[in-house]
């Protein structure tokens, strides 16, 4: 196996862990509680799932071809608070990650040691995946966090919980 090979095996399982621990907390979530926000400085669930979607569907529509940052993309709006169900959210949240995974999963070892475009900055696609895994991750971690606030005593670990290592 190539080492482009394993860099894309190993990245699109991160990245489905990723998605994984995010549905984990939306599944201890009640509606309401997508759209807590713990200040106002603060986004919502709601809202890093509205900004993760249209993230995904600008970098990866088009990928190898179009800059990533796409004309149609309105960003200021995916932060602001909308009401949203928790099924309307499901359903952005799986379309964006279908609309990522469908494309990386059908790159090449070829296609990683191309150019490609994002905010007119030229990046390899194996530095636009790891930009990518860092600021998916970044996001699920907010997710999960204010996951955990809301539930405080009710919240089930997604990992190894404290003093059980």
């Amino acid at each position: 196996m190539s080492i482009e090979e394993t860099f894309l095996q190993s990245a699109i399982k991160r990245f489905k862990e990723y998605k994984s621990l995010g549905e984990k907390t939306f599944h201890q979530l009640k509606d309401e509680e997508m759209l807590y926000k713990p200040n106002q400085a603060s986004n919502s669930i709601a809202v890093i799932i509205k900004h993760m979607h249209g993230n995904m569907q600008s970098r990866w529509t088009n990928f190898l071809t179009e800059d990533g940052e796409k004309n149609w993309r309105k960003r200021d709006d995916e932060f602001e608070e909308e009401s949203f169900t928790k099924q309307q959210l499901l359903i952005l949240w799986e379309e964006g990650w279908k609309t990522f995974l469908t494309t990386l999963e059908s790159l090449t070892d070829h296609d990683l040691l191309k150019t490609v475009t994002i905010r007119s900055q030229p990046l390899s696609v194996i530095d636009a995946i790891n930009r990518q895994l860092a600021h998916y991750s970044y996001h699920v971690g907010q997710i999960v966090y204010i996951g955990r606030m809301i539930k405080d005593g009710r919240w089930v670990n997604l990992s190894i919980p404290k003093k059980n290592s």
